[in-house]
């Protein structure tokens, strides 16, 4: 059986196994069997992936008698495909893990179990797909399923309005994919994508190519300002499902672009990518500005997936500024940086969805001021919260660090560039990206010292108790990813080598013969980091720390009571809250990018009301755009009701003036 034959397979049985969940209805050991099944084919998937890594079963194609009768359905197995199934399969399968204990807490499982692993086999088609046809259908049939478990918890409002909203920007961004995949064809209509590869483009035609494909493949990632939906979705849907959103369906997403653009396109123009680096640093620094402003801890990292998306896209933009000017190194670096942190970012942030799903069943809250005091009751999910969150603020030796750092590098390649507006943009979009790896670690600083230090704020957290074995397991396992693809990240560069040569013609020096598991992107005395020499350093140097204290400390055990900054009421009031955490930030940044309002109300003398604060802090994407387009689309169809008046002649002649427009197009088409 070939390579693309059995992830066929693989991707039917996901299919098919939701409809057979509904056969286990009533049964408590329904969710358990369909959650393992699901985690068994992600493996397949995962192992598949890295067999292809490897070579194993590059090239391989199949044809099914599906779809179109003159074209059928064309699917294909190579690097970028194996690639992305090994983030699928490997994030997937233990999300499927996690699930089987955190699935026992679940109210509505059958609104979740048949949607779930077909979820999984949507996603795996996509990345399969090698025709328009076959692509378009099954990254519908993705946000179908997507939005039906958005949609887990639908008697209540939030939800209901998360799925709506994401609904409709599915369907935008589908309708925009669909738009630049018509213009790869040409009029020919040769929608295989190998007769798209052979087809040229006018430089503006694969710029507005491009466009569409910011649209559709952006707003299916985050990218602002087509990110409104993620943070409605994510706190709404159960939490390993907005771990598998956020951490996997993301990185499909990212999948359509790269495949679009750097394969089935070519080179475009230089000039058109410092959009997409632009818009990759903004929605960086805007993502986790609003994540910073965040009290959901739910919400507060769906805005952070948001700044992770827009580092990936800036990295993307690099690689397309240099290819277009010949520069195969800087490319390789830039596109190497990347695909890593699209690999990082799924294994740190599934993660934190997991964590924060323990803490939602252990405590029932997602609001980071009822939560603290976290770390002594739930020890065990507190430690790997925080691997994850040093991971996502880019601390060594963990892997956020270690791709963050090559984007880096690839930034400071920029003087390299003939054109000027590009030695000027890039750094500049490295600022940002700077700014927001600063505000990252300042988030999470905040998100885990409110939530999970300190003394409880409410009952719900003075008496959480830890989650179940299974539930911690996977959480490990991907607190262990981190720590191993950061102190080895030159075993992931190698791996991910084939990728980057197909798609560009040239990757990175061979990592795996230095020493140290140091990597050398370009060249020794350029940069070269060790995440093994780093970690070494840091764990000889705190057990130095520990064995002096305790050889040379006094080992008499006193209690006394902790300072309390003067307060001597230990009430949790005394603490930070989150809102008071970020009320620097937010009066630094917040007042102009997000329109953020304070407004305080002191009683007169001798009245004894109590004082009010109220802050208004709002998305200027939700604000400036969306809610002024509602506005206008309101306002035409309430003018354009008068068409339902019109008589019989008057919408024959509409109908022929239509029909004339559509010709003349057709005309100018070809």
């Amino acid at each position: 059986m070939s390579a693309v034959d059995l992830c066929l397979l693989t991707a039917g049985l996901l299919l098919g196994l939701g409809p057979l969940a509904l056969l286990g209805q009533g049964r408590g050991r329904s969710s358990a069997v369909v959650y393992s099944a699901s985690g068994l084919l992600c493996a397949v998937l995962a192992l598949s992936g890295l067999a292809g890594l490897g070579g194993l079963g590059i090239g391989t194609s199949r044809v099914l008698p599906l779809g179109l009768p003159w074209m059928g359905a064309h699917f294909a197995f190579d690097a970028l495909t194996a690639f992305f199934l090994v983030v699928l399969g490997f994030g997937g399968g233990i999300i499927s893990l996690y699930a089987i204990g955190y699935g026992r807490h679940e109210h509505a499982p059958m609104r979740v179990l048949p949607f779930y692993p077909a979820f999984l086999g949507a996603m795996a088609l996509v990345l399969l797909a090698a025709d328009a046809f076959s692509f378009l259908l099954s990254w519908e049939v993705m946000s179908l399923l997507s939005w039906a478990l958005v949609l887990t918890h639908h008697q209540e409002e939030d939800a209901r309005k998360a799925g709506y909203v994401y609904l409709v920007m599915a369907g935008f961004g589908t309708m925009s994919l669909l738009l630049a995949f018509g213009l790869l064809a040409g009029p020919d209509g040769a929608y295989q994508f190998d007769a798209m590869r052979g087809t040229a483009h006018p430089p503006l035609m694969a710029v507005a190519i491009l466009g569409l494909m910011l649209l559709g493949a952006g707003s299916k990632a985050g990218l602002a300002p087509l990110h409104v939906w993620l943070p409605l979705a994510h706190p709404a849907a159960p939490s390993h499902v907005s771990a598998l959103m956020s951490g996997v369906m993301t990185k499909v997403a990212l999948y359509g672009f790269i495949r679009v653009v750097f394969d089935l396109l070519g080179p475009v123009a230089w000039w058109a990518s410092p959009v997409v680096i632009l818009l990759g640093a903004g929605t960086a620094v805007l993502g986790i500005l609003l994540a910073m402003m965040e009290r959901d801890l739910k919400r507060a990292l769906a805005y952070s997936t948001i700044e992770n998306i827009g580092v990936i896209f800036a990295a993307l933009g690099l690689a397309m500024a240099f290819r277009a000017n010949g520069m195969t190194a800087a490319a390789a670096l830039a596109f190497t940086a990347a695909l890593f942190h699209i690999f990082n970012h799924m294994a740190f942030k599934s993660l934190l969805f997991m964590g924060a799903g323990s803490v939602l069943n252990a405590t029932g809250l997602r609001d980071l001021d009822g939560l603290g005091g976290l770390i002594h009751r739930m020890p065990v999910t507190s430690f790997l919260v925080l691997v994850g969150a040093m991971a996502i603020s880019a601390l060594p030796p963990l892997n956020g660090f270690a791709s963050e750092w090559l984007i880096f590098q690839a930034v400071l390649l920029s003087p390299d560039a003939p054109q000027a507006a590009v030695q000027m943009i890039i750094p500049a979009a490295g600022g940002l990206l700077a700014l927001a790896a600063a505000l990252a670690a300042a988030c999470f600083v905040r998100i885990y010292g409110v939530g999970f230090l300190g003394r409880p704020h409410s009952e719900a957290a003075a008496n959480a108790q830890e989650v179940d074995r299974v539930s911690l397991t996977a959480m490990a396992l991907l607190a262990a990813t981190c720590l191993l693809a950061g102190i080895f990240p030159g075993t992931v560069i190698d791996a991910m080598a084939p990728v980057v040569d197909a798609m560009l013609s040239g990757r990175l020096p061979v990592q795996a013969d230095e020493t140290w598991f140091t990597i050398i992107p370009i060249a020794e005395s350029r940069s070269s980091y060790s995440g093994m020499l780093v970690f070494v350093f840091v764990a000889l140097s705190a057990s130095a720390a520990a064995w002096a204290v305790h050889r040379f400390a006094s080992d008499r055990l006193r209690r006394a009571p902790a300072w309390d900054c003067g307060f001597p009421d230990a009430s949790p009031l005394t603490q930070y809250s989150a809102g008071g955490f970020a009320q620097p930030i937010r009066r630094v940044y917040g007042t102009d990018l997000l329109g953020a309002r304070e407004t305080v109300t002191m009683p007169p003398p001798g009245d004894t009301g109590p004082a009010r604060h109220e802050l208004l802090v709002g998305d200027p994407s939700w604000n400036g755009i969306y809610l002024r387009l509602a506005l206008a689309v309101t306002y035409v169809t309430t003018r354009m009701n008068r068409l339902q008046f019109l008589t019989i002649r008057r919408y024959l002649t509409l109908v022929f003036m239509s029909l004339i427009v559509l010709l003349v197009g057709l005309m100018l088409w070809r």
